[in-house]
């Protein structure tokens, strides 16, 4: 069975580690924020202005003037702080996130990530992600592995315009975790009850398999 969004979100978290500064970005990345595993220190910035941010709101308790850079309520650990979007981008371009978590309508076998535009399609900017990808130490895509007509998103070349090249490290699907090496997608690890053919043919890019593929495991 493919993962949900929360899955996704959850398996991603477990790839945190203590002391990190974490900028999430819109749509899936923003609920990795729910599943900050227990025992380390996670900072969380967005580049609306803010630093130390928290899961989101339980409900009835949202403060509509906390929010993320995608406009949704959240909330504000002890010690988090705010600032003007300048120094936000002070901290990003000066290569001080250590994680980046995006989502991407394409992926290339190379690293390369398509996510900020549908050509014919209306959008008001590219926003961050350009200035992330261009500037964290490791950047990992939340993705659907197909489009909902069943077209692959992890490519060979990406058909769509970039945003920036060669800079995605590792890969999470519904279906499976992948890294991303100089010989292309490697398979880790799929989700539970799916096959590594049914990845293989849902994947464009060169798949490397090496040996048997774990399913993917949640911490409790």
């Amino acid at each position: 069975m493919s993962l949900t969004k929360e899955q996704i979100a959850q398996r991603i978290a477990q790839e945190l580690k203590d002391g990190y500064y974490v900028n999430l970005g819109i749509g899936i990345p923003t609920l990795v924020a729910n599943y900050i595993p227990e025992g380390i220190e996670v900072i969380l910035q967005s580049e609306n202005g803010m630093l130390g941010m928290g899961p989101f709101p339980e409900k009835g308790n949202a403060d509509a003037d906390l929010i993320n850079a995608g406009k949704q309520t959240v909330t504000l650990n002890p010690g988090g702080a705010f600032f003007d979007s300048a120094t936000s981008f002070a901290m990003i371009r000066g290569g001080h996130v250590d994680l980046t978590v995006l989502g991407a309508f394409e992926v290339s076998e190379k690293g390369d990530i398509a996510s900020w535009k549908i050509p014919g399609k209306m959008v008001k900017g590219m926003g961050g992600a350009m200035d992330l990808v261009a500037s964290a130490k490791n950047i990992i895509v939340a993705m659907q592995h197909s489009s909902k007509d069943g077209q692959a998103k992890l490519l060979k070349e990406c058909s769509l315009p970039l945003t920036g090249v060669c800079c995605v490290k590792k890969i999470v699907t519904d279906l499976a975790v992948i890294d991303v090496t100089d010989e292309g997608f490697v398979l880790l690890e799929r989700a539970s009850g799916v096959s590594v053919e049914e990845i293989k043919k849902v994947t464009e890019g060169r798949l490397i398999v090496n040996g048997d593929i774990p399913e993917m495991k949640f911490a409790r």
